[in-house]
């Protein structure tokens, strides 16, 4: 059983009824129910795709959400070899917030800088629920610097309701960070691919997706504030989010109509939890084909990068 979201009730009923008839057909008793499960099974699979083919933007901030969406340490340990953790900005402190280090990609070397929620309350509580603090954003520069020095191209994996508002994070400089990793980003001297795997909020996100190839799966969101926050600022009351996810444009289908991300990733019906490794795949394919792309063009990154980001709204 799968933790439902509220939109899916339809489906959660369906698949309860399923589970119900399973045990019973377990437990020995004389009846026989395969003709009713098979019939329950063909409509949960058709009402699950009746909800996901008519999604709302709020919908799919929730399904973005959802707390058994594969996260950034999952694609690192299925995509990545030779995986090496490096902590700490050399400045203050580490941040579990920020995923980073190096590793190898299909036999090539590669920088891996991601954020991580976390899968329960230990974990979440230990990454800061993927909400980075200065010093996170400090360690994504470090990483950047040596992928320029050792000319190793970066992946990032982005997945933040944004970076962290506490008064620490204020005081030890959290908009500088946020800008200087920005920065990085854009002076890389190899290319970059970057992947929104569940939520990108503000300039938490930013900070680490300024790349040469920014992708969403498909029922990822990405926005310069959080639906509940714009709603808190425009009308004073967070729960109209769902007002504000409507008109924000946050959905993976609007920015790519906006020219804002370079493609799409797409899911499995009923989200990427429901095929956490077809997910993961299918990134993974993604992210080698836009390296591909990108190193068989012989480019200047800096330059494409410049030009890229600054196009965003010219021709729309």
């Amino acid at each position: 059983m799968y933790n439902y979201l509220d939109f899916e009730k339809p489906v959660a009923d369906l698949e309860g009824k399923i589970l119900e008839l399973k045990k019973l057909a377990e437990s020995g008793e004389a009846v026989d129910v395969g003709d009713e499960i098979a019939r329950l099974e063909k409509r949960s699979k058709d009402a699950l795709r009746d909800v996901y083919r008519a999604l709302t933007p709020w919908q799919k901030a929730q399904v973005a959400r959802h707390p058994d969406r594969p996260h950034c340490l999952d694609y690192v340990r299925a995509l990545f070899t030779d995986f090496t953790p490096l902590a700490g900005d050399r400045a203050f402190g580490e941040d579990d917030a920020i995923i980073a280090g190096f590793a190898r990609f299909r036999g090539e070397s590669i920088a891996i800088i991601g954020q991580e929620k976390g899968n329960d309350t230990q974990s979440r509580l230990k990454h800061n629920f993927g909400m980075a603090r200065p010093e996170g954003y400090r360690k994504a520069v470090r990483i950047m610097e040596l992928a320029n020095r050792f000319g190793i191209p970066v992946v990032s994996l982005v997945d933040t309701a944004g970076a962290y508002p506490g008064v620490g994070a204020e005081e030890r400089g959290q908009a500088e960070a946020i800008a200087r990793s920005t920065s990085a980003c854009l002076g890389l001297k190899v290319p970059n691919v970057s992947v929104v795997i569940g939520e990108g909020g503000s300039g938490g996100a930013i900070a680490i997706a300024t790349a040469n190839r920014v992708y969403m799966l498909e029922h990822s969101i990405y926005s310069v504030i959080s639906p509940e926050g714009a709603a808190s600022i425009l009308w004073h009351d967070s729960t109209r989010a769902k007002d504000a996810a409507t008109n924000m444009k946050i959905t993976a289908q609007d920015l790519l109509n906006l020219k804002i991300i370079d493609g799409i990733i797409a899911e499995p019906v009923g989200g990427a939890h429901r095929a956490r490794d077809a997910v993961i795949t299918a990134t993974g394919e993604q992210i080698h084909k836009a390296f591909e792309e990108l190193t068989g063009a012989n480019m200047d990154y800096r330059e494409h990068r410049r030009e890229k980001f600054l196009a965003i709204g010219r021709n729309l």
